[in-house]
């Protein structure tokens, strides 16, 4: 049987991407070599803010949106573009898609599923070990000139990481890379998901403040949602309690960065190592302040093993969109 062919596509000369944010050049020239690139796009405000701006002719000429998870693309936005059919998303999470709306008007979505797992789940253990040995307050014992080469004049000791307690909140596939790695340590695994997951010997616990009460360490790899959108809250951040650290490499809005703030300046809890932000790019000073936090500019999926991946994912969606068939990496309907 013939395919019908994906809605919004016409000639060669009429496929259109349009990038919502920006790609690596070499993505960009891929893509280019497979049809028309736009953006993106210049000016200020929303991604939807801009495209109200494009001249309806050129918007409508649009068959591919390349995007990124945080970039919000709702139902409305999706309806300037009339010949729109994928919306593809360059890494794994997919938050700011409509996914309901897109599937209503016969929009493909698809995401790089699991291409940057590995990658986020080196940078989350590196974060863990920072946070669990003190790295940034030891290191500022070099910067302010009170280190002597006495290892007996620190401060405190701090334990490190075997048999002690990681929680890991999503236990998906970075959920799961990041207990792989953390059993070489020696360390117990908890993990709280909607369900029961498939997680070899890791302990499962039917809520999140069950896991916090339990784990040393509370590692956020969860996918961001309406539903999880600060879920680890001053409830949780107490329950994990005054030795306990919070890790996140997921996104920013899973975790109340108010309270956070609070939590680490009270001692509440003891440390926090953090690759996401809520408000991106913008990190609040008031907790870049704080010796017990590990900062990082969300560099998780920033290796060539990942942006590798994550290209040849993109690419594999939009191909076989062009091709009349479904994309490979389908977002859950």
């Amino acid at each position: 049987m013939r395919r019908s062919p994906p809605r919004g596509r016409t000639t060669m000369s009429a496929r259109v991407i349009l990038l919502a944010a920006a790609v690596s050049q070499p993505l960009r020239e891929a893509l280019a070599a497979r049809c028309e690139v736009l953006g993106p796009l210049a000016g200020a405000g929303t991604f939807a803010e801009r495209a109200r701006a494009m001249p309806a002719p050129l918007r409508e000429r649009v068959n591919v949106i390349v995007t990124m998870g945080s970039v919000a693309l709702d139902g409305g936005t999706q309806a300037l573009f009339a010949s729109l059919g994928l919306v593809c998303c360059t890494g794994s999470g997919y938050e700011g898609v409509d996914v309901a709306a897109a599937h209503a008007r016969g929009i493909a979505v698809a995401h790089s599923a699991n291409a940057n797992a590995t990658s986020v789940a080196d940078v989350a253990i590196g974060l863990m070990i920072a946070s669990v040995r003190g790295f940034r307050a030891e290191a500022m014992r070099i910067d302010n000139g009170t280190w002597r080469g006495n290892a007996a004049g620190r401060d405190a000791f701090r334990r490190g990481l075997a048999h002690r307690r990681l929680g890991i909140f999503g236990m998906g596939a970075i959920g799961r890379a990041i207990a792989h790695r953390a059993r070489a340590f020696d360390m117990h695994i908890g993990y709280h998901n909607r369900r029961p997951a498939d997680a070899g010997d890791a302990r499962y616990f039917a809520t999140l403040q069950a896991l916090a009460q339990w784990c040393d360490v509370l590692m956020v790899s969860v996918r961001a949602t309406d539903a999880t959108r600060h879920a680890v809250d001053a409830r949780i951040l107490a329950a994990l309690g005054s030795d306990g650290h919070v890790v996140n490499i997921a996104r920013g809005n899973v975790i109340d960065e108010a309270a956070l703030i609070d939590a680490l300046s009270s001692g509440v809890i003891a440390g926090a190592g953090l690759d996401v932000y809520e408000h991106e790019p913008d990190v609040p000073a008031a907790l870049l302040a704080l010796p017990n936090v590990i900062a990082l500019p969300h560099i998780g999926g920033a290796s060539q093993d990942a942006q590798a991946a994550m290209q040849a994912a993109v690419l594999a969606n939009v191909d076989a969109y062009l091709a009349g068939a479904p994309p490979p990496m389908p977002v859950p309907r």
